[in-house]
Protein backbone atom coordinates (compact mmCIF):
# COMPACT_ATOMS: atom_id res chain seq x y z
CA UNK A 1 0.00 0.00 0.00
CA UNK A 2 1.08 3.48 -0.76
CA UNK A 3 1.21 6.19 1.89
CA UNK A 4 -1.85 7.91 0.42
CA UNK A 5 -3.92 4.71 0.58
CA UNK A 6 -2.85 4.13 4.18
CA UNK A 7 -3.98 7.64 5.12
CA UNK A 8 -7.36 7.14 3.42
CA UNK A 9 -7.90 3.84 5.24
CA UNK A 10 -6.93 5.46 8.55
CA UNK A 11 -9.31 8.42 7.96
CA UNK A 12 -12.12 6.02 6.96
CA UNK A 13 -11.62 3.93 10.11
CA UNK A 14 -11.54 7.08 12.24
CA UNK A 15 -14.82 8.32 10.73
CA UNK A 16 -16.43 4.90 11.31
CA UNK A 17 -15.19 4.88 14.92
CA UNK A 18 -16.58 8.35 15.64
CA UNK A 19 -19.91 7.42 14.03
CA UNK A 20 -20.16 4.22 16.09
CA UNK A 21 -19.30 6.05 19.33
CA UNK A 22 -21.87 8.78 18.57
CA UNK A 23 -24.56 6.20 17.85
CA UNK A 24 -23.87 4.37 21.11
CA UNK A 25 -23.90 7.61 23.12
CA UNK A 26 -27.19 8.81 21.60
CA UNK A 27 -28.82 5.42 22.14
CA UNK A 28 -27.76 5.41 25.80
CA UNK A 29 -29.03 8.96 26.34
CA UNK A 30 -32.36 8.21 24.68
CA UNK A 31 -32.91 5.26 27.00
CA UNK A 32 -32.28 7.36 30.13
CA UNK A 33 -34.47 10.36 29.34
CA UNK A 34 -37.62 10.69 31.43
CA UNK A 35 -39.94 13.51 30.43
CA UNK A 36 -42.26 15.35 32.82
CA UNK A 37 -46.05 15.22 32.39
CA UNK A 38 -48.81 16.77 34.46
CA UNK A 39 -51.85 14.72 35.52
CA UNK A 40 -53.91 16.59 32.89
CA UNK A 41 -51.50 15.47 30.17
CA UNK A 42 -51.56 11.88 31.44
CA UNK A 43 -55.38 11.81 31.43
CA UNK A 44 -55.33 13.28 27.89
CA UNK A 45 -53.08 10.35 26.79
CA UNK A 46 -50.15 12.65 25.96
CA UNK A 47 -47.79 10.57 28.13
CA UNK A 48 -46.03 7.54 26.61
CA UNK A 49 -47.58 4.17 27.45
CA UNK A 50 -44.37 2.14 27.23
CA UNK A 51 -41.70 4.52 28.52
CA UNK A 52 -40.56 5.82 31.90
CA UNK A 53 -41.66 9.39 32.62
CA UNK A 54 -42.17 11.71 35.58
CA UNK A 55 -45.50 12.96 36.90
CA UNK A 56 -45.88 15.79 39.36
CA UNK A 57 -48.46 17.71 41.29
CA UNK A 58 -50.02 17.78 44.72
CA UNK A 59 -50.90 14.71 46.76
CA UNK A 60 -54.68 14.81 47.05
CA UNK A 61 -55.98 15.11 50.62
CA UNK A 62 -57.39 11.87 52.06
CA UNK A 63 -56.07 9.56 49.33
CA UNK A 64 -52.94 8.06 50.93
CA UNK A 65 -53.62 4.37 51.62
CA UNK A 66 -51.04 1.87 52.87
CA UNK A 67 -51.34 -1.85 52.23
CA UNK A 68 -50.71 -4.54 54.83
CA UNK A 69 -47.11 -5.15 53.73
CA UNK A 70 -46.19 -1.67 55.02
CA UNK A 71 -44.28 -0.73 51.87
CA UNK A 72 -46.95 -0.39 49.19
CA UNK A 73 -48.68 2.98 49.17
CA UNK A 74 -51.49 4.22 46.94
CA UNK A 75 -52.23 7.94 46.55
CA UNK A 76 -53.60 10.40 44.02
CA UNK A 77 -51.65 13.22 42.37
CA UNK A 78 -53.52 16.25 41.06
CA UNK A 79 -52.74 19.46 39.21
CA UNK A 80 -56.08 20.91 40.37
CA UNK A 81 -57.63 19.98 37.01
CA UNK A 82 -57.15 16.20 36.71
CA UNK A 83 -56.12 13.42 39.08
CA UNK A 84 -53.97 10.32 38.50
CA UNK A 85 -53.78 7.33 40.83
CA UNK A 86 -50.24 6.34 41.84
CA UNK A 87 -48.94 3.09 43.36
CA UNK A 88 -45.49 2.97 44.94
CA UNK A 89 -43.67 0.17 46.72
CA UNK A 90 -40.81 1.39 48.87
CA UNK A 91 -39.97 3.84 51.59
CA UNK A 92 -41.46 7.27 51.06
CA UNK A 93 -39.45 10.44 51.76
CA UNK A 94 -39.89 11.93 55.24
CA UNK A 95 -41.44 15.09 53.81
CA UNK A 96 -44.10 13.20 51.83
CA UNK A 97 -47.59 14.20 53.00
CA UNK A 98 -51.06 14.99 51.72
CA UNK A 99 -51.51 18.39 50.14
CA UNK A 100 -47.78 18.76 49.41
CA UNK A 101 -45.88 18.74 46.12
CA UNK A 102 -44.51 15.47 44.79
CA UNK A 103 -42.74 14.18 41.67
CA UNK A 104 -42.89 10.46 40.87
CA UNK A 105 -40.90 8.60 38.24
CA UNK A 106 -42.26 5.42 36.69
CA UNK A 107 -44.59 3.96 34.06
CA UNK A 108 -48.29 4.04 33.37
CA UNK A 109 -49.88 0.65 33.99
CA UNK A 110 -52.47 -0.93 31.69
CA UNK A 111 -55.21 -0.06 34.20
CA UNK A 112 -54.31 3.67 34.15
CA UNK A 113 -52.52 3.59 37.52
CA UNK A 114 -49.07 5.18 37.52
CA UNK A 115 -46.58 2.61 38.87
CA UNK A 116 -43.88 4.70 40.53
CA UNK A 117 -40.29 3.52 40.86
CA UNK A 118 -39.18 6.65 42.72
CA UNK A 119 -41.04 9.33 44.68
CA UNK A 120 -39.54 12.73 45.48
CA UNK A 121 -41.12 15.22 47.90
CA UNK A 122 -40.39 18.91 48.23
CA UNK A 123 -37.47 19.62 50.55
CA UNK A 124 -38.69 22.70 52.43
CA UNK A 125 -41.67 25.01 52.82
CA UNK A 126 -40.70 27.29 49.91
CA UNK A 127 -39.62 24.78 47.27
CA UNK A 128 -41.72 23.20 44.56
CA UNK A 129 -40.26 21.60 41.40
CA UNK A 130 -40.45 24.13 38.55
CA UNK A 131 -42.50 21.80 36.34
CA UNK A 132 -45.08 21.28 39.09
CA UNK A 133 -45.27 24.99 39.91
CA UNK A 134 -45.86 26.00 36.28
CA UNK A 135 -48.47 23.27 35.80
CA UNK A 136 -50.34 24.27 38.95
CA UNK A 137 -50.14 27.95 37.99
CA UNK A 138 -51.55 27.21 34.51
CA UNK A 139 -54.44 25.08 35.79
CA UNK A 140 -55.16 27.59 38.56
CA UNK A 141 -55.29 30.44 36.02
CA UNK A 142 -57.63 28.40 33.80
CA UNK A 143 -59.84 27.63 36.81
CA UNK A 144 -59.98 31.31 37.82
CA UNK A 145 -60.86 32.31 34.24
CA UNK A 146 -63.60 29.66 34.08
CA UNK A 147 -65.03 30.83 37.43
CA UNK A 148 -65.03 34.45 36.19
CA UNK A 149 -66.86 33.43 33.00
CA UNK A 150 -69.44 31.50 35.00
CA UNK A 151 -69.93 34.47 37.34
CA UNK A 152 -70.42 36.90 34.46
CA UNK A 153 -72.91 34.54 32.81
CA UNK A 154 -74.83 34.25 36.07
CA UNK A 155 -75.14 38.04 36.41
CA UNK A 156 -76.36 38.48 32.80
Amino acid sequence: MKARQKRLVFVGLAVLGVAAASTLALTALKGNISYFFSPSQVVANEAPQDHVFRIGGLVTEGTVRREGDGLTVHFDVTDNAETVKVAYTGILPDLFSEGKGVVAKGRLGPDGVFLAEEVLAKHDEEYMPPEVASTLKTTHAEGVAETAIQASEATN
